[in-house]
C-alpha cells in the first residue's frame, strides 16, 4: 500500500502518481465515471444542442452579409439564451465541484482509512459535507485570487516585449497552479478557513514548517509543470483531430456546400458533422481525465509538505505491522 505522508524527492512525486494510478486507478476510475457520468452526458447535450446553433447562426450570418447574427439571434430567442446561460453555470459549477474536489476527496479517504475498495457512495457523502466549503472556495479564487493571476500574467505578459516575459511564463504557471491545489487541499484536510490554508499553501511552496529541512520549491514546480507538459501534450494531440477534420472535409466538400450545410443545420447530421462532433467530446472527456494526474501529483507534494503528519503515519504503519504479526 502507498505511504502518502512522507518525504518525497523530484524522481518520486513523478513516479509515485504513475504508482498511484497503478495501485488505485481502476477503483479511482470507476468512481469517478460513477460520479461524473451524468454531468458529462449534460455537458455533452448541451454542447450538441447549442454547438450545432452556434455554427448554424455563424455561417447563415458570413452566407447573407450579416455582421452581427449573434445580436439579432440572442434578440429573437432571449428566454432560449438566458435558460442557456443559466444551465451552463449551474453546470459548469457542478462540474468544477465534482472535477476538483473528486481526487482531493479521494486521496484523503485512502489516506486515512487505508482502504484501497472505495464505494460511489462514500465519496458522494464526502462531496455534500463539503459543498458550503466548495462556494467559500469558489468565491475566494474569483474575488481574490483571479485578479491577482491578472495582475501576474499582466506584467509578465507585458515583460514579453523584452522577452523576459517568456521565460517568466513557464516559471510563475505552476507556482500559481500549486497554490490553488493547495489551497483545496489544506482546506479539505484541516479546520482552517479559506485565508489560512491560502497562507499556507503560499508559504508551503518555499519553506517546510521547520525551517532547517530546506526549500521544496524546485521540487514543486519542476513536479508540476512536468505534469502539464504531458498533460497538454497528450490534449493538444486529440484537440488537433477535430480542426485536421474540419480542414480536411474542406478541402473535400466544396466551400459552398458545407456552408450551406452548416447554415441549415445539416452538417452535424452528416457523417462528416457527427465525427467531428464524436472527436470533439472524445477530446473534451481525455482532457478531464488527464486533468487527474495534475492534481494527484499535487495531492502527493501536499503529504510531502505535511511533515507534521510524517511521524505518526509512520508510527500507524509501525504500529499495523505490530499486529499483523500475532
Amino acid at each position: 500500500m502507498m505511504q502518502f505522508y512522507q518525504r518525497r524527492d523530484f524522481g518520486s512525486l513523478i513516479s509515485d502518481t504513475f504508482t498511484f494510478f497503478k495501485q488505485y486507478g481502476k477503483n479511482y476510475f470507476k468512481n469517478f465515471i460513477v460520479i461524473n457520468g451524468l454531468l458529462i452526458i449534460l455537458m455533452i447535450i448541451l454542447v450538441f444542442v447549442f454547438y450545432g446553433r452556434i455554427f448554424a447562426q455563424a455561417f447563415e450570418g458570413n452566407i447573407e452579409g450579416q455582421n452581427y447574427f449573434f445580436e439579432q439571434y440572442i434578440q429573437e430567442n432571449p428566454m432560449l439564451f438566458i435558460f442557456s446561460i443559466v444551465a451552463f453555470i449551474i453546470l459548469m459549477v457542478g462540474i468544477g465541484l465534482v472535477m476538483y474536489s473528486f481526487p482531493v476527496l479521494y486521496m484523503k479517504r485512502v489516506s486515512e482509512t487505508g482502504d484501497s475498495n472505495i464505494k460511489p457512495d462514500q465519496i458522494l457523502g464526502d462531496l455534500k459535507r463539503i459543498i458550503p466549503k466548495f462556494l467559500f472556495f469558489l468565491l475566494g479564487m474569483i474575488f481574490i485570487m483571479l485578479p491577482i493571476m491578472f495582475v501576474i500574467f499582466g506584467i509578465t505578459a507585458l515583460m514579453m516585449i523584452i522577452i523576459i516575459g517568456f521565460l517568466l511564463m513557464p516559471f510563475v504557471f505552476p507556482i500559481l497552479v500549486n497554490v490553488i491545489n493547495f489551497v483545496l487541499y489544506d482546506y479539505y484536510h484541516t479546520n482552517r478557513g479559506f485565508f489560512g490554508s491560502l497562507s499556507y499553501a503560499m508559504r508551503s511552496q518555499f519553506s517546510y514548517p521547520n525551517a532547517n529541512q530546506g526549500s521544496p520549491f524546485w521540487k514543486y514546480w519542476g513536479s508540476t509543470l512536468i505534469m502539464i507538459v504531458i498533460y497538454y501534450v497528450i490534449s493538444m494531440v486529440f484537440s488537433m483531430i477535430p480542426m485536421l477534420l474540419m480542414t480536411g472535409t474542406a478541402s473535400i466538400v466544396p466551400t459552398e456546400e458545407m456552408a450551406s450545410q452548416m447554415a441549415s443545420g445539416n452538417f452535424f447530421s452528416s457523417p462528416m458533422g457527427i465525427a467531428f462532433f464524436v472527436i470533439q467530446i472524445i477530446s473534451m472527456i481525455v482532457t478531464m481525465v488527464l486533468m487527474n494526474s495534475i492534481y494527484v501529483n499535487a495531492g502527493l507534494m501536499y503529504y510531502d509538505s505535511r511533515t507534521d503528519l510524517h511521524r505518526k503515519e509512520n508510527f500507524n504503519e509501525i504500529e499495523t505491522i505490530g499486529n499483523s504479526e500475532f
